[in-house]
C-alpha cells in the first residue's frame, strides 16, 4: 500500500496507490457477511493453534491472538466492534482489530492461509450451522404437522387429484402426506451435511502452504471429518453452497404447497378450516374479510428461493479455476435462502398449531363426488369381475346418477344393475370404504396410525441432529447480524 495510507488491506505492496472509491464502493463485503465474523473467528483460533503447533507461533503470541480473537466476538455480538468503511471484508476488520489491540503480533495470523480458503471455510462452517437451525423448525412444524393428524384422526375428507373428487381420505392422512417430504428434508440437510464436512484450510490461495501446519488437525478443531484432498478444488468449490440452495428451495417448494392447501381449505368455497386470527389479517376497505396472508406470503417466497439458486448457479456456471470474485456472489443468495426459511417456517408452524379443522363440513364434502367409485368397483373384481368391466359398470352408474341429480348411494335399486346385496350397502359409505384399504401406506385407521408413530420417531431423531453438540454451533445467529 502507499506509504502514508493507514488503512489496513491484506494487499497492497504492489500497488502504489488504493482502490478508487467506487472501486472500494463495489468490493466492499464486510457489511453483508458480517454474520460469518464468529465461524471465522473459530477458524482463526483454530489457525493460531496449528501455526503453533507448526513453530511459527511462540506460545505467548498463540494464547495472545486466542484471548484477542474471543475478546473481538464478545465485542462483535454486542456491537462495540463493527466494520469500519475502510474494511475490504470481515478477514480486514478482523485483523484491523487484531492489530489495535495486538499490535505486529496481529498481523501474524495470517501466515499459512489466505482469503480464499478463509472464505470457503467460513462458508461452510455458518452454512452447517444454519442447516441444524433450520432442521429444528423444520421438525417443530412437523409436529405441528402430526398434532392436527391426531386431534383430526377420524375426520375423513375427499381426496382430490386434478382439484376434483376422487376417493375419500383421512384428514389425518392428508397432513401427515405433509409431514414426509418434509422428514425427506431434514434428510437431505443430513446428507448434504455429510459432503460439507470438508475443510478448505490449508488450501491457501490456491497450492497450499510451504508452512508446516496440519490441515487435518484444523479440520478437526472446527467439527470437519476431513481436509480437502485437493488445494485448487478446495478454494474453487462452491457446490456446498449450491447443493445448499437446492435443498432450501425445495423445502421452499414443500411448505408452498402446504400453503396453498391452507389458502383453499380456508376458502369460503371449501370451509374447511379457519386459521387463527393471530395468523390471518383483514381487508383496509372490506369488514368482513379474513385473509390467509401467512400461507400466501409462504408461497411467493418460493419464488425468492427459486431465484437465489438459479442466480448462483449462473454465476457458477463459467468460472475458471481457481478463485474468483464472481464468488463472492455466494454469501448473498444463502444468506438470503436460509432467512428466508427463517421467517417463514416459524410462521407457518403457528398457523398449522391453531388452524381449526370443521369437521362436519369436511365430511359432508366426503360423501359428495362419487368418492367410492373405485371402491365400488374393485369390491366387484372381489366378486370375479373384470376390473375393465367393473370401471365402465361403475362408470355408468356415476353418469346415471348425475343424469337423476342424485348420489350414488340415493339410486333406486333398479338402476343399480349389478350392484345388489352387501354391495349395495357400500354406496355411500366413506368411512367403510376408507377401512376398506389395506396396503402400507394406505388410508385405514391403523395405517394412520404407524404412520404418526414413525414421524414422531423421525421428528425427535431430527430434533438429536439439530441439536448437536459440535464445535460449529453459535447459537442464535441473528445476533451476529448488523442492525
Amino acid at each position: 500500500m502507499a506509504e502514508n495510507d493507514e488503512t489496513v488491506r491484506l494487499w497492497g505492496g504492489r500497488f502504489e496507490a488504493g482502490p478508487a472509491e467506487a472501486m472500494s464502493a463495489l468490493s466492499r463485503s464486510a457489511p453483508e457477511a458480517w454474520r460469518l465474523v464468529p465461524y471465522d473467528l473459530l477458524a482463526s483460533r483454530a489457525h493460531a493453534e496449528a501455526l503453533f503447533g507448526a513453530g511459527r507461533l511462540t506460545r505467548e503470541d498463540r494464547d495472545a491472538l486466542v484471548a484477542a480473537l474471543e475478546e473481538i466476538g464478545r465485542e462483535a455480538r454486542t456491537g462495540e466492534f463493527s466494520p469500519e468503511p475502510e474494511d475490504e471484508d470481515i478477514h480486514t476488520a478482523i485483523e484491523r482489530r487484531l492489530i489495535e489491540k495486538l499490535g505486529p503480533t496481529g498481523g501474524r495470523l495470517r501466515a499459512g492461509r489466505s482469503r480464499n480458503d478463509q472464505a470457503a471455510t467460513d462458508l461452510r462452517l455458518y452454512l452447517r450451522d444454519a442447516a441444524r437451525l433450520l432442521a429444528g423448525r423444520i421438525a417443530d412444524l412437523e409436529a405441528a404437522l402430526i398434532g392436527q393428524a391426531e386431534a383430526n384422526r377420524d375426520v375423513v375428507a375427499p381426496g382430490m387429484t386434478h382439484l376434483q373428487h376422487a376417493q375419500p381420505v383421512p384428514v389425518a392422512h392428508w397432513l401427515l402426506a405433509h409431514a414426509w417430504p418434509l422428514a425427506r428434508d431434514v434428510e437431505r440437510l443430513r446428507d448434504w451435511d455429510a459432503r460439507a464436512a470438508i475443510s478448505p484450510l490449508g488450501a491457501a490461495a490456491l497450492a497450499g502452504t510451504t508452512i508446516p501446519i496440519d490441515p487435518a488437525t484444523e479440520a478437526n478443531r472446527l467439527g470437519f471429518r476431513e481436509a480437502a484432498a485437493n488445494s485448487m478444488d478446495a478454494v474453487a468449490d462452491r457446490d456446498h453452497a449450491a447443493e445448499a440452495l437446492f435443498v432450501l428451495t425445495l423445502i421452499g417448494v414443500h411448505l408452498s404447497r402446504l400453503a396453498e392447501e391452507i389458502v383453499l381449505w380456508t376458502s369460503d368455497e371449501f370451509g374447511w378450516a379457519e386459521l387463527d386470527d393471530r395468523y390471518a389479517t383483514g381487508s383496509s376497505i372490506m369488514p368482513q374479510k379474513k385473509n390467509p396472508d401467512v400461507a400466501e406470503l409462504t408461497r411467493g417466497k418460493a419464488g425468492r428461493l427459486i431465484g437465489d439458486l438459479t442466480g448462483f448457479l449462473a454465476t457458477m456456471k463459467g468460472l475458471p479455476l481457481t478463485y474468483n470474485r464472481d464468488m463472492q456472489e455466494d454469501k448473498p443468495a444463502v444468506f438470503d435462502a436460509a432467512d428466508t426459511l427463517n421467517l417463514v417456517l416459524p410462521a407457518l408452524t403457528g398457523a398449522i398449531e391453531t388452524m381449526r379443522f370443521r369437521k362436519e363440513r369436511i365430511e359432508e364434502a366426503a360423501g359428495r363426488g362419487y368418492t367410492i367409485a373405485t371402491d365400488l368397483a374393485e369390491r366387484l373384481v372381489d366378486q370375479g369381475v373384470p376390473f375393465r368391466e367393473a370401471h365402465e359398470l361403475v362408470g355408468r352408474l356415476v353418469a346415471r346418477s348425475g343424469e337423476l341429480g342424485v348420489d350414488l348411494a340415493e339410486l333406486p335399486e333398479e338402476e343399480r344393475g349389478a350392484i345388489t346385496g352387501e354391495w349395495a350397502d357400500l354406496l355411500g359409505t366413506v368411512p367403510t370404504a376408507r377401512e376398506a384399504v389395506e396396503t402400507r401406506g394406505a388410508t385405514n385407521r391403523e395405517s394412520v396410525g404407524r404412520q404418526i408413530a414413525v414421524a414422531k420417531a423421525d421428528v425427535e431423531r431430527q430434533r438429536g441432529w439439530a441439536n448437536e453438540d459440535v464445535p460449529f454451533r453459535i447459537g442464535s445467529q441473528a445476533e451476529w447480524h448488523l442492525a
